[in-house]
């Protein structure tokens, strides 16, 4: 809304003729903000006056059928049910990780709402809207079709993949700072000398040699062979011509895949003739790049169950039974509709948290059904079971089954064994057996291939038997708490140039080998090096703390950098207020567990620490700097 000063009266900002409500103003923030203690999405909510909506508990109604659990909480006014609303959509059917809501009842209502991606949060807000408009003409809306749209923009997005959101959501659990870099494509860890960088399970820790070698089958095959590890013969192959030759060495059946992949594509497993052979070969021809020679494995077909085997740091961790998507006869549906139907079920979302992808209908797919002599139009009789692959890859719709507590302790030590030989925190082992509970020494177990990046996802929330927490055993490598992935942070909210200068050298002098990352409204410092930092002030104050030498960052907050960009971090071990505006007193509520909190108001401080606050009056001419010195040294003396 906006006030028209020559009559008084509010006007709609975003309000449609029709609309009872407007939503406007909208604001997005990284971190701790003066509206919420995490990065929010801030926008206001007012009625627009061209007409009276229905009562509150029609909407309650509305919205209950579609989440009952609404129903049972009592609501203040529209914009109580409206941000409790939002969070509950926000979620996506997903169970995304945004909680914390507030709001201001003043008039236009100011509401904030965690946020983990900004355009998302902007169309569920949008979403919402629309709703309790319909709702108020009493039309249908299809929330359905705008939480689908929804999930697919956060699947898009830098944090919708599986395994990236797995990791962010255990470093919100666990306290530990996670933010996107753009410029560089990677997610950072920690703040400072504590940070780690890295794009899904690989790391910058991890060693690009080791990382790369896991890509070329045929050589890590040869390497595994050397060590005495159970791996298929085979064969590498470029024509058609020379898979046909190996084969005949080899003997059927026979697995296809090119040398270089990853996710199964153009892999194809049990080949049984001539024909399977030419139509696998192409498919992993299919697979490689533009302009890339072509490599193909042709190997031993092994029977058996495919599982993946994870290890992290070296050490066996969890276990997945993979296999392929398959579907259940009723006596009258076709193949293809019995696929439609299994791919709308909830567990197939093929979202970040859904447990199961959708099934694909590819020409591979066709193909094996046909080896049944089945199409998709085929009817199978009630209570038939068959499967639509040869091979278990969960991206096509296979089905995850948590195996972690069958696997034999020779199979253990076997994963682990590999695992040491390559600097990498995370591998993925996939071996095919008929049964993972015996040891892999009684033969009819083979090594199929080892992967740097392997995806975490189906180890957290598999089809079938228990979650392994796996993405927080990774966090951990790094990491033994939230604490630890922290370098001290002092924040200012008045903080003159000259004596930032002073503060750091002061410190330097007790800790020469430090670096110091210092920032400012007029300049920003490493030490007393003074650094032409680029972007707005929470894009510098992160360009500090992207520092993997940092032992220390010290920063000022004022309120208009508050209003206008929020904190960029979430804890502070030290907070120094002098004369703290309302919005600046935020700051004190933004600190780590036994922080120090200094407040001058006139002559009067107040410090608090530990739950235990003393108030005292500065004497006459007693500079604060003098205070603020004295309680900095206590902390650092701490560390």
């Amino acid at each position: 809304m906006v006030i028209d000063e020559s009559s008084g009266q509010a006007s709609p900002v975003n309000a449609r003729k029709t609309d009872i409500f407007d939503v406007f103003g909208f604001k997005h923030y990284l971190g701790p903000n003066p509206y919420l203690e995490r990065g929010a999405l801030v926008f206001r909510l007012a009625l627009t006056g061209h007409r009276a909506p229905p009562p509150l508990g029609d909407y309650v109604e509305a919205i209950a059928q579609r989440y009952p659990k609404m129903a049972l909480t009592e609501y203040q006014s529209y914009a109580d049910l409206f941000v409790q609303t939002v969070v509950e959509v926000g979620k996506l059917d997903m169970d995304l990780h945004c909680e914390l809501w507030s709001l201001q009842p003043t008039e236009p209502t100011t509401i904030a709402v965690e946020s983990i991606h900004e355009s998302t949060s902007y169309g569920t807000v949008y979403a919402v809207w629309d709703w309790f408009e319909a709702i108020s003409n009493g039309q249908p809306f299809q929330l359905e079709d705008q939480i689908a749209l929804l999930q697919t923009r956060f699947r898009r997005s830098v944090y919708g993949g599986p395994t990236i959101y797995a990791l962010l959501r255990a470093a919100h659990n666990q306290g530990i700072p996670a933010f996107y870099l753009p410029d560089e494509g990677l997610m950072q860890y920690g703040y400072g000398k504590k940070l780690v960088r890295g794009v899904a399970t690989t790391f910058d820790c991890d060693s690009h040699v080791d990382s790369d070698f896991t890509t070329r089958k045929d050589d890590c095959k040869a390497f595994l062979s050397t060590l005495g590890f159970p791996v298929p013969q085979g064969a590498i192959v470029s024509t058609l011509k020379e898979a046909l030759k190996a084969v005949q060495s080899i003997g059927y059946p026979v697995a296809v895949k090119p040398v270089v992949g990853h996710k199964g594509i153009g892999v194809t497993a049990d080949v049984q003739d001539d024909s399977e052979l030419e139509f696998a070969f192409d498919r992993a021809v299919e697979a490689h790049e533009d302009g890339q020679p072509i490599a193909v494995i042709v190997e031993q077909s092994i029977s058996g169950l495919d599982h993946r085997l994870l290890c992290v740091d070296g050490k066996f961790v969890a276990a997945t039974q993979r296999r392929p998507a398959s579907v259940t006869g009723d006596g009258r549906s076709t193949i293809a509709e019995l696929i439609a139907l299994e791919n709308r079920k909830p567990e197939r979302l093929d979202t970040p948290t859904s447990p199961l992808g959708k099934i694909i209908v590819d020409e591979s797919l066709e193909r094996y059904l046909s080896e049944q002599r089945l199409d998709l139009d085929s009817i199978l009789d009630p209570d038939e079971v068959i499967y639509l692959r040869k091979v278990a890859n969960l991206s096509s719709g296979g089905v995850s089954i948590d195996a972690t507590e069958q696997v034999h302790p020779d199979n253990i030590v076997l994963a682990q064994d590999i695992a040491q030989h390559f600097r990498l925190v995370c591998l993925g082992i996939d071996v095919l057996t008929s049964d993972i509970s015996r040891s892999w020494k009684e033969g009819n177990f083979g090594i199929i291939e080892i992967n740097a990046a392997p995806g975490v996802y189906m180890h957290l929330r598999p089809a079938v038997g228990n979650s392994i927490d796996v993405a927080s055993r990774i966090l951990e490598t790094f990491f033994e708490s939230g604490q630890a992935a922290r370098i001290p942070i002092f924040t200012f909210n008045y903080l003159p140039l000259k004596e930032l200068q002073e503060l750091v050298d002061q410190i330097l002098v007790n800790y020469p080998n430090w670096t110091i990352g210092a920032i400012c409204r007029d300049a920003a410092f490493v030490n007393r090096s003074q650094k032409a930092l680029t972007g707005s002030y929470n894009t510098k104050v992160q360009s500090l703390l992207r520092n993997p030498k940092l032992d220390l960052l010290i920063a000022e907050y004022d309120e208009v950098t508050l209003e206008q960009e929020g904190c960029f971090y979430d804890s502070s071990n030290i907070v120094i207020l002098d004369a703290p505006t309302e919005p600046e007193k935020v700051l004190s509520r933004n600190v780590a567990d036994g922080a120090t909190v200094v407040i001058k108001e006139g002559n009067t401080i107040s410090r608090r620490r530990e739950g235990l606050v003393e108030t005292y009056e500065l004497a006459e001419e007693e500079p604060f700097q003098r205070v603020y010195w004295k309680e900095i040294s206590a902390i650092l003396s701490e560390k």
